[in-house]
């Protein structure tokens, strides 16, 4: 069946908990991380401890949850009190135990706030590094419901989401009841929950995995991000099988260079990495792959590795794989369909309804994590012959004489992608509308610009999301990458603020036959500007350009823009 979001239930992921959680002693969980086990008491304001606690409540020794925010705790939770960059969580111990909190894991310097908040005795599991150990503790307190289920996790720059989504269809089609989580949405199966962030902290991705296992989960398919792998909201994760999709420029913000990101990315295969996968599934079609293939062949060094890791190619000059995919037939709808031959030599047709060549790269992928967890190819192609992902390479169709699409491509690489392929796709003219994140890698900025001109007779540089950031400066670093392309390799290249308005003059330049690409925020509802969220939503925005601009050429056939070829639709926007 098609994959398509549906209506979203309540609570968001965040809060969603299990009806039955288990209730866990504390001082198994501090046996099990190697944390102290100490009952805080008041201190007086002389430093000294309350000499008696006559009448006090003998301290609670079951914990039934676990929570890092203290307005999120309820009752019979252990807080996670963890240092931070600008203020201890142990700071807020009082509201979090006015909430019902039994217990705090803190560090040392923690448990001296804690004694300064309580009012009367207090367990406290001590712990060098708590945030450590976080992902453990709270897969304890669940019960590690992650062992309980098949867990597949899928890591590398582009093509997370999609590989995702073909393998949760993979795994329907074989009769699996799956959960997902990921960027776009959350699913049990089937229904959406809302999420904020590609990888939940630990404490909420635990209760997630203990709701879907009481809710007749079987199978788990989620994205795992370079910032949830370094930072440990993956640790306690039992991974079944861990994949690699490949590696480009992104996240430089966060890590120092692509050797650093690369390496947050190996967690989920190195061998000593507390979250590496029991199996590998690894695309070498880039030097990146390859290098994880061998990461992760040297983890199982010892057992069955060609079965413990398994490779896929779809490019020619790729070393040899386990799987192989052959040339695609392109139909007219922008689907593909392709031969994958699988370890056995068994060949498969594969049939994937996006387009692009790392689409293939992607199905093939996905079947081959579905052979992983148990599922026959041939069943899973079935299933991921009918998937559509949101905002990725996401075609808006108004009756207009041209393409439309909204795609999710925020990095150089993924850029340059989705452009060669819709270049694929037509003989008219492409006009990018693209933007760059605030607070986020500026060195990709220039790179993203210059990837649009290069690729498009019409670039519109606008804003992304700017976050705490000036906008002008964003687009400045942008411009300054589109008109590093020689002027004979690019087309037009506009400067237009307002998103909206961009992508308003991208439609009324188009002409039939040519292609409005509308680049960056894909499946996001939203624009974030000095902290506010505002309700955006690339698809509808563009859709209500589409609608206005034919109302418009109806009424004034002769007054059409861009039928001339010239482009000229500068109102509103600089050179």
């Amino acid at each position: 069946m098609p994959v398509s979001p549906s209506p979203d239930p309540s609570p968001p992921v965040e809060g969603l908990r299990p009806e039955h959680p288990p209730a866990t002693r504390l001082r198994e969980l501090a046996g099990a991380v190697g944390a102290d086990y100490t009952i805080v008491v008041p201190q007086n304001f002389d430093g000294t401890a309350e000499p008696d606690f006559e009448g006090t409540v003998e301290p609670a020794d079951l914990v039934t949850g676990i929570d890092l925010r203290a307005q999120a705790v309820r009752p019979g939770d252990l807080f996670a009190a963890l240092p931070g960059a600008h203020a201890h969580g142990a700071q807020f111990t009082a509201t979090a135990l006015e909430r019902g909190a039994v217990a705090v894991l803190t560090d040392a310097a923690g448990r001296d706030l804690v004694a300064a908040s309580v009012t009367g005795p207090t367990p406290v599991l001590v712990h060098d590094d708590p945030r450590s150990v976080l992902g453990e503790v709270s897969a304890s307190v669940y019960g590690h419901p992650s062992r309980r289920m098949q867990v597949l996790g899928i890591t590398g720059t582009s093509g997370k989401t999609t590989t995702a989504y073909l393998v949760e269809a993979g795994l329907s089609a074989a009769g699996r009841s799956t959960g997902l989580v990921g960027t776009v949405e959350t699913r049990i199966a089937g229904r959406r929950v809302p999420s904020a962030l590609t990888t939940p902290e630990a404490p909420q991705l635990h209760a997630l995995f203990a709701t879907m296992l009481e809710r007749g989960i079987d199978t788990v398919v989620m994205e795992v991000s370079s910032h949830a792998l370094a930072l440990g909201r993956v640790g306690g994760v039992d991974f079944a099988v861990g994949a690699f999709t490949n590696l480009s420029q992104d996240h430089l913000d966060f890590h120092k260079d692509l050797d650093d990101y690369f390496a947050a990315k190996a967690l989920l295969f190195a061998a000593g990495s507390p979250h590496s996968a029991r199996r590998a599934v690894v695309c070498v079609d880039d030097e990146w792959g390859v290098r994880m293939a061998g990461i992760a062949r040297a983890a199982h060094a010892g057992e069955n590795t060609g079965a413990a890791t398994v490779t896929v190619a779809t490019v020619a000059g790729a070393p040899a794989a386990d799987w192989t995919a052959g040339d695609a037939l392109a139909a007219a709808d922008g689907s593909q369909e392709f031969t994958l031959t699988g370890p056995d030599g068994t060949a498969h047709r594969v049939r994937v309804r996006l387009p692009g060549h790392y689409n293939v790269a992607n199905a093939a992928l996905a079947t081959a994590v579905c052979a992983a967890a148990g599922v026959d190819p041939a069943v899973a192609a079935e299933g991921i012959a009918s998937v559509s992902v949101p905002g990725r390479v996401e075609l808006v169709d108004r009756g207009q004489d041209f393409l439309a699409v909204v795609d999710y491509a925020h990095k150089p690489a993924a850029l340059e992608a989705v452009v060669a392929t819709l270049r694929g796709r037509t003989t008219g003219r492409i006009a990018v509308v693209v933007g760059a994140g605030g607070d986020r890698d500026r060195g990709k900025r220039a790179l993203m610009g210059a990837a649009a001109a290069r690729g498009a007779e019409l670039v519109v540089i606008t804003d992304d999301n700017p976050r705490t950031e000036d906008p002008a400066t964003i687009r400045a670093a942008m411009l300054e990458g589109a008109r590093s392309v020689p002027d004979a390799e690019r087309g037009e290249i506009l400067e237009i603020g307002d998103r909206a308005a961009a992508i308003e003059a991208a439609v009324r330049w188009a002409g039939p036959g040519d292609v409005v690409l509308v680049a960056g925020k894909g499946h996001e509802r939203g624009q974030e500007i000095h902290g506010v969220k505002h309700p955006f939503d690339d698809r509808e925005v563009l859709a209500d350009a589409l609608e206005r601009t034919r109302s418009s050429r109806s009424a004034h056939p002769a007054d059409e823009p861009g039928r001339n070829g010239t482009g000229d639709t500068r109102d509103g926007g600089t050179a």
